[in-house]
This record gives C-alpha cells, structure tokens and sequence, in this order.
C-alpha cells in the first residue's frame, strides 16, 4: 500500500482434493491484481458450514492488497511480484523479509519452497542474487552466507546441521544474533535447491485432518550479505544486509489438530502467531501513538523477526488462501489478518559503518566526560577515528 513500506500480497491456490465436492463452494474471487471479494452474494448456501460467519455484514467483502494472484498463477509469477522487487535495496544494505502466512494446507510451503520440478520463491530470490552479484563483479565485491533454522515449540533448531544448540541473541546494536547456526555458501542453483529440500526433510512435519503433511515449525532462510565498491586507492564501506526468507507454520483450530501433541504443537503455533499479530498491530497504532510499546518478547519468532519488521527493514507479507467455503472461518481470518498489515509504518534506513562509527563518537565523548584519566587513550581513539572518517567521506 502506498502508505506503508510492507507490501502485502494475497495468493489463492487452486482447489485441492475433497474441496471439489458439489457441497463446497468457492468463497474468495479476484477482481484484477490488487481486488479480491470474500463471499460475494448470489451463491448458494453451504451446508451449515458458515456457522455465525453467515450474518449479512460479512457478505460481499471487499480487500485491497498490493498484489492479488489468483489461482492460475505460477511460482515465477510471485516471485516476481515480491522478492524480485527488493533484491536491489538488499544489494545497497537494506534489512529485507519475505514471509508466508496463512491457515494449515493454504499453501505456504509450496508457495517458498516448493519443489525440484517447481521451485519456489527461496531458490528463485537466491539464485538471482547470485546472477546480480555475478553482474556487479567488476565494480563491487560481494560475500554471501545462508542458514536455515526452524522455531518448533519455541526451541530454534539448525536445519542444515540438526543437532547444534542454537541461542537467540539481540547485539547492542539492535541487529538479532542466532549463535550457533551454521552457515552455507552454496556454489550453484542445484546445491542450494538440494539443500532447501534437506533442510525440509529435517523439518517437524506430521499429518492432520485438515493437511496429510502439516509443518509444525516456523521455518526461516537466511541470506547475509557484505558488499562494497571496488575503488582504488581508498576503502569503500562495507555494506551489511540481512535477508530473511519464512515459511510461517499454519494458524489451526482446536478440532482440527486431533491428538494430544497435535494439540499441544498447535497451541503453541497460535501462541507464537498471536504474538506476531500483536506486533503488527502495535505498529499499526504506532502511527497514531509513536511511542506505543512494541511486545517483540512475546515469542521467539517475534524476537527473530525485530529487525524484520520494526527495524530498519522493507518486508512482503504473502497470505495464502483456500478459496473453497470447506475453509470459510481460515480464509476469513487470513484475510483479516493481512489487511491489518496494509497499515503498517516503517522507516527504512541503511546499516553502514558510518552509522557504527557516529555511535562510536557519541560514546567516547560521554567516555572522556565521565573518565578524565583516560584522557590520553581518549585522543589516540578520537585521532585514529577522525583520519577514519576523514576516508570514509572522501
């Protein structure tokens, strides 16, 4: 939306399986690319299955997004639409995320990862990556590393290396820390895809009433990024980036998770999710109340998602649908969901060492005034930093 740096996205699968039956019906039609009615009027009932999300105000609802891809629409089609549109600032050292949303068996996992004969949006954004990279060789100098990690249950788990423990950091800087993740320099697009689909077959997945293969965790890709300029005769800054990639686990109800563990794991996707919801609207009503208190430590996703969402960040939302009325309450939700994220502010800004080093003079400063011993080493540190910006700004 114009006003708000997150770009919002809807995608519809197509119909799948038992939502063919002549009971259900399709609920969700797309008017254009950025249009989509819920429920439109003139279709006939369903059974019963509406339950109170039958009343006439809810009827015929209209959604405006960024982008609406409808049914017929392929993985080079998303991709496009999102992630193809941020790599630049990603290359010029903007924070970046892309996350998909939506109810169990909406088709989030296909929609980032996909498949070897359809790959998603993932293996695309990299592959691209590396392709600018390769472009900008001459001028600009590039190091590029990938993790991938899962949140199951509130416990961060190494996909690419299970078995490591892994804690959440936040830096004194503000930029979120994963110690212990392993990294990955994938040297071609058939390593990285081999290594998405390995990282997936680590993932905690089991088979529910409502998907027969349901993921459990939230999983996150991320891309970081250091480049400069090749200029002779001086040092360039280093630009720093950081580009999250994240399968959300799907939202669920109650009776649809029907054991025990399915319980308690879906309880605590909804838990995680909730608390992501309400930093949304945090930032919702930040705009009318700027100091209104962002809750990032309700959860670990949260926490991982700071710089993603509230920092300095450009972030797409993908919500996917069902468009069939068997997943009337889902759908009606995720849309509920992703429209409160068209109002989101957000003001971006760059992470460069220019940034560090202005920190860094505010510090000596209070430094010298509150240690007048260390007068000296102050001098030396603010003579050595002097002749370091005088370089940074030639």
């Amino acid at each position: 939306m114009a006003l708000s740096n997150i770009k919002i996205c809807v995608r519809i699968r197509p119909e799948q399986g038992s939502e063919r039956a002549p009971k259900f019906r399709e609920v969700v039609k797309p008017i254009g690319d950025k249009v989509l009615v819920f429920d439109p009027p003139g279709e006939s009932d369903d059974g019963g299955l509406k339950k109170i999300f039958t009343s006439q105000r809810n009827k015929d609802l209209k959604f405006s997004f960024d982008h609406v891809f409808g049914p017929e629409s392929s993985q080079l089609d998303v991709y496009r639409c999102t992630t193809a549109t941020i790599l630049e600032d990603v290359l010029n050292g903007f924070n970046s995320c892309v996350f998909a949303y939506g109810a169990t068996g909406a088709g989030k996992t296909f929609t980032m990862l996909g498949n070897k004969e359809n790959p998603g949006v993932i293996y695309k954004t990299v592959v691209m990556l590396y392709n600018k990279i390769d472009a900008m060789s001459d001028e600009y100098t590039y190091d590029l590393d990938v993790s991938y990690v899962e949140i199951y249950n509130e416990n961060i788990k190494d996909l690419l290396r299970p078995g490591g423990k892994i804690v959440l950091n936040e830096a004194s800087n503000g930029n979120i820390q994963l110690r212990g993740v392993s990294m990955h320099q994938p040297k071609s697009a058939d390593e990285l895809l081999d290594m998405l689909l390995k990282g997936n077959n680590e993932r905690t997945q089991s088979s529910t009433s409502a998907n027969s293969e349901s993921s459990r965790s939230h999983a996150i890709f991320q891309i970081y990024l250091r480049g400069r300029q090749k200029v002779s005769g001086t040092t360039a800054t280093w630009k720093h980036s950081k580009f999250s990639l994240i399968d959300l686990a799907g939202s669920e109800k109650g009776n649809v998770t029907n054991t025990n563990k399915q319980q308690s794991e879906g309880a605590n996707i909804n838990r995680s999710l909730l608390a992501l919801g309400n930093v949304i609207n945090a930032l919702a009503d930040r705009k009318k109340n700027p100091k209104n208190f962002i809750p990032y430590r309700d959860s670990k996703l949260t926490r991982l998602l700071k710089d993603s969402l509230g920092g300095s960040c450009k972030t797409i939302m993908i919500a996917n649908l069902s468009p069939s009325s068997k997943s009337y309450e889902d759908t009606y939700n995720t849309l509920k969901y992703a429209n409160r994220g068209t109002v989101i502010y957000q003001r971006t800004s760059r992470l460069s060492w220019w940034t560090m080093w202005s920190k860094l003079k505010g510090i000596l400063a209070n430094t010298q005034k509150w240690y007048p011993s260390s007068k000296r080493s102050l001098q030396l540190l603010r003579r050595s930093l002097k002749t370091r910006t005088a370089t940074l700004t030639r």
